[in-house]
């Protein structure tokens, strides 16, 4: 059974984050869409027309599967498809075919990179992970408030009964805990407002955090700065994207401080690095929702990296390579960056750390 679509042009197409090719009879290209020409490096207007076999000769036997759905009228499936571009890298991808009527079109080509759909995959698993962890806190920490203010004012009412020094120490120590515990519960809870909305200019949000890292941590960290200055304004809650993008860079200036910097790590041995970079992102699905334009903002450290333990596990909550540390940063910035239809990554190795927060410009 033929897909129908329109024969002049494929509006929905273009927006969509799987690569799509459409071929005629003959195999020959007969469109691309945005997707597909960041996918294999090249532009329609360049391949419209020709073959789909001479562009890519070593996959035979797709060719051949081809040439059978054209004959068949049938589809299929293909999950490890490779496709080599003379001068390029191998490419690993899933696709699927699908026999259409479209103007000269008979056949549709999805194509998805292997990497790109575990990353969605992981995107996904990773959204359900934190909100599944944000409702666990966040009901442990209404519930943990209550003991604590009676834990608190217990404790002073007991000091006031007792007339030796040595005994008072003992509750200013069940005082101040439960202030430490109770400014815990405080950070647990606070990430739940809801963004509000107004315009909001990257490079400022970045030299706001720069001037308190540096106030911060005045020795043996050095800030530089490479912006894409040509990157618009967008909406979104100024006070939240500060607090997440200092949280990822006061993560980066504690991991330097409190590791040993590798001398590998492009500086002399002990002197800490951040890169504060901005781009310009184009074509990238975010929330699974397809962004022609996006921000990219890469934080980028010298430090020891993440330990391999908690590496894929360094947004949940409480979970801290450092000792003494909450968990709670990264968690933070992950659910303001979340709230504003954006994600964030992070790869890491000994000597370059580097968190990559991507948000929508529309």
């Amino acid at each position: 059974m033929f897909a129908h679509l329109p024969s002049s042009s494929y509006p929905g197409l273009d927006l969509l984050a799987t690569a799509v090719v459409a071929l005629d009879p003959k195999l020959h290209i007969t469109y691309l869409n945005p997707a597909a020409e960041n996918l294999f490096a090249v532009s329609q207007r360049n391949v419209a027309g020709l073959s789909f076999a001479e562009q890519f000769p070593e996959a035979k036997d797709f060719h051949k599967k081809l040439r059978d759905a054209l004959a068949d009228y049938r589809g299929f499936v293909d999950p490890e498809l490779t496709l080599i571009r003379a001068g390029q890298e191998p490419l690993h991808l899933n696709c699927v075919v699908t026999p259409i009527e479209a103007g000269d079109s008979r056949l549709l080509i999805e194509i998805r990179h292997i990497e790109q759909q575990m990353r969605i995959e992981r995107e996904a698993q990773r959204q359900s992970q934190h909100e599944a962890n944000r409702e666990l806190l966040r009901n442990l920490a209404h519930e943990i408030k209550n003991p604590l203010g009676g834990l608190r004012g217990s404790a002073q009412l007991l000091e006031r009964e007792l007339d030796r020094p040595d005994l008072r120490e003992y509750t200013q120590v069940i005082i101040k805990e439960a202030d430490r515990l109770q400014a815990l519960m405080d950070r647990l809870l606070t990430p739940h407002r809801l963004p509000r909305h107004d315009t909001v200019n990257i490079h400022e949000v970045c030299e706001r955090v720069r001037v308190l890292i540096l106030a911060e941590f005045p020795r043996g960290i050095t800030v530089h700065r490479d912006y894409d200055t040509s990157l618009p304004e967008f909406r979104g809650d100024r006070e939240q994207i500060i607090q997440a993008v200092l949280n990822i860079v006061r993560n980066a200036a504690q991991a330097i401080t409190s590791g040993q910097v590798p001398s590998s790590g492009g500086a002399a041995s002990g002197q800490g690095e951040i890169q504060v970079r901005t781009r310009v992102a184009r074509y990238v699905t975010l929330a699974k929702q397809r962004q022609k334009l996006a921000l990219e903002l890469q934080v980028i450290d010298n430090g020891p990296g993440i330990p391999d333990a908690i590496r894929d596990k360094v947004f949940y909550p409480l979970v801290s390579g450092r000792e003494g540390g909450s968990g709670l940063g990264l968690t933070i910035a992950q659910t303001f960056v979340q709230y504003h239809g954006g994600v964030i990554e992070s790869e890491s190795e000994p000597g370059r750390t580097c968190f990559r927060v991507v948000l929508p410009l529309a």
